[in-house]
Order: C-alpha cells, then structure tokens, then sequence
C-alpha cells in the first residue's frame, strides 16, 4: 500500500514529530510513504529515509494554488490513501480534492480547540475517517456533529527507550545558568495564551517564600514570550524564571528536572507529558483536553483545574516538599507510557485505519 501523507508545519514540534514515528513504523511493516511537506522545513530533512519527499511551497488557507499541486501529486503517485497530518489549509482543501479524485482520505485532528458545528460537518464531511489523538478531542468533534463511526482515537506516542539518559545537573546548570542543586521546575510549552504559563508565574512569588532556591525554566517559543518576560520582570522573578526558547535535546534536559508543571487551558493531549513520564519526571497538568489521559491524578502526577492558582500553588508545594513522592510517580509515568503509548500501538492503529476505508472505497 501506498499512503501520501501531508505535513504543512516547519518545525519538528510535537504534531510532526508524531509523523515521523509513524513513517518511519509504517515503512517497517512494508508500507510505501510519500510525505509532501512545506519546502525548507524541518520534517523534510528528518523524513527522507522513511518517505519520498515532495516538498512544495504552502500557504495556508487562502493558497488557491494548493489544491492544484496536490491535485497533480496525488495523479502522478497514485497512493491508496492520503493522509493529512496538520491544518493550516490543508484540511480544508484535501479533503474534497482527494474525494473528486475517488482516493480515500484520513484526517489526523491534534488540536481541541472548537470550531463552528457547521463548518466542522461540511469540513470533515469529506473525510473518510478522522482520527483524534485524545478521547478529550474525539469528545470535541462529537459535540460539533460528527458520527461516531467517523471519528476514531489513537493516542500520539513516543520511543520510551530516547528518555532514559542518565540526570546531570552539572551540565544543565552549565547550560542554563542555575544552581546545581536547586530544585527545578521545567515548562514545556509554546509560549501562546492556552498553555497557562501565566498561572504558574502568579503564584512563584509564594513559591519562592516557601521554596527560596527554587528555580523555572521554560522550554518553548512564541508569540507571548515578551508579554511574559515583563511579568516576570514585574513579579520580581528575573534570575529565578529561565526562558531556554525551543530545544531539541530534550532527552538529556528532562531528567534533571524535578517536576513538570502543565498548566494549560487547551489541550490535545500533550507530546511533551508524554516525554516528561517516559523519563520519569512527576508532572502537574490541567484536567484540560487530553492532559488526563496521560496525568492520572495520584499515579504519575496531579491534576488541577485549569486557571485554579490555589490548587495549583498546593500540588507544587507537595511535590517539591516530597521526594520520594515524586519518585513514586515518575516510576509510575514510565510505566504508563510503555503499557498505552508505543509507536507500535499507533502504527497498527493507523493500519487499520488505512485497510478499513480503503475496502469500503472497493465496495461501492
């Protein structure tokens, strides 16, 4: 079988990422990959030994040019499935351009945000299936009038074995500019309203009262980041909250970490919980979207309410005040994330998902 994948983002966060574990799962078990892409991202380079690369100029929803570029890849590949991976003018427009060229389509959903109930319906309509990376965000799309039969969860995953490098705070005190031995807290997030950094921010000055070496480091870029480097200056935090902007060495930051804090508003499920519980690190996260599927409350982490500072401010204080606590659910997250999130899991999933639509397509 041969499936057109498309990926429209630059960077190789979170959605992408996923993509590339899947390419790469799909093309072990004897499946022939094309990945069109926007020229000069990131997935381009990573993908090219999993995939045939087609990257091509993408410019959101108004490029009127688009569906003309696919139009012509999907006639000259010919796949058996095409696969949309991400928004920005892709999902609107493959959709109907692979339904008038009678090729199935699948649609990945990686966000939970709401859309208005009649444009998801004419949207999605097009698609064969679509499938949601939470239950939290399948329970979104049902809301908005989908069927329940079109819209199918498989969880986004990680490769556990990335996350097992041994903790040196040396190197990360070398790196960020922290004490060694302070305790440590690592956000890990775009820097964009519905993570809920500022949550975090408000209540650090009590934080720090009751925790005076403690330290934050935020791992991410965005839009927000001069809005929260003034309440940072305003709240007195400069030299205490670290901006560290988007890093690729994940692997080796997080198990110096003594505790994740996820405090957003919106959720798909979170790429980055699932990588903090693989290198067994405890996490607070919102019960928002998809967070609870991978934070179960007094297992790996604890739950809070989205914007509660209150119970925000107590879950932080227990976890920093508790080590072996924190061991307790970082031991926990390991095994959370080796028994429901592997790549294998996933790949099977999107299989079947390729084999069902693709029969239905034969019968009619």
């Amino acid at each position: 079988m041969k499936i057109l994948h498309i990926e429209t983002g630059r960077h190789l966060y979170g959605g992408a990422l996923q993509v590339c574990y899947l390419l790469e799962g799909l093309r072990q078990k004897g499946t022939e990959n094309v990945l069109l892409c926007t020229a000069g991202s990131e997935i381009a380079r990573m993908a090219a030994s999993n995939a045939t690369i087609e990257a091509i100029p993408m410019h959101g929803e108004l490029d009127l040019l688009f569906p003309f570029r696919l139009a012509g890849l999907i006639r000259r590949h010919r796949p058996g499935v095409v696969h949309v991976h991400s928004r920005r003018g892709a999902d609107l427009w493959t959709g109907v351009c692979a339904r008038m060229l009678k090729v199935p389509v699948v649609i990945t959903r990686r966000v939970d945000n709401r859309e208005w109930p009649p444009f998801a319906r004419l949207k999605y309509g097009s698609y064969d299936r679509v499938v949601s990376i939470s239950e939290g965000i399948r329970q979104v799309l049902l809301s908005e009038g989908l069927m329940p039969d079109q819209v199918q969860c498989i969880h986004s995953v990680v490769k556990p074995g990335q996350y097992r490098e041994a903790r040196d705070r040396n190197w990360f005190a070398g790196q960020f500019g922290v004490p060694a031995a302070a305790p440590l807290i690592g956000v890990i997030a775009q820097l964009i309203p519905r993570k809920g950094h500022r949550y975090l921010l408000e209540i650090m000055p009590r934080l720090r009262a009751k925790f005076p070496e403690l330290q934050v480091v935020f791992f991410g870029q965005g839009p927000l980041r001069d809005e929260l480097e003034a309440s940072v200056t305003g709240h007195g935090l400069v030299g205490v909250v670290t901006f560290a902007g988007f890093r690729n060495d994940m692997p080796k930051i997080l198990p110096c970490l003594d505790l994740v804090v996820h405090p957003a508003l919106m959720e798909g499920l979170g790429v980055s919980l699932l990588q903090a519980a693989a290198a067994g690190v405890p996490i607070i996260g919102a019960r928002a979207g998809g967070i609870p599927e991978i934070v179960h409350d007094g297992v790996n982490g604890r739950l809070v309410n989205p914007g509660n500072t209150e119970q925000l401010y107590e879950a932080v204080s227990q976890l920093l005040t508790q080590p072996e606590l924190r061991q307790q659910y970082g031991s926990a997250g390991r095994n959370l994330v080796e028994r429901d999130f592997s790549v294998e899991t996933m790949v099977d999933g999107y299989l079947k998902v390729y084999t069902d639509i693709s029969v239905g397509y034969r019968g009619k």
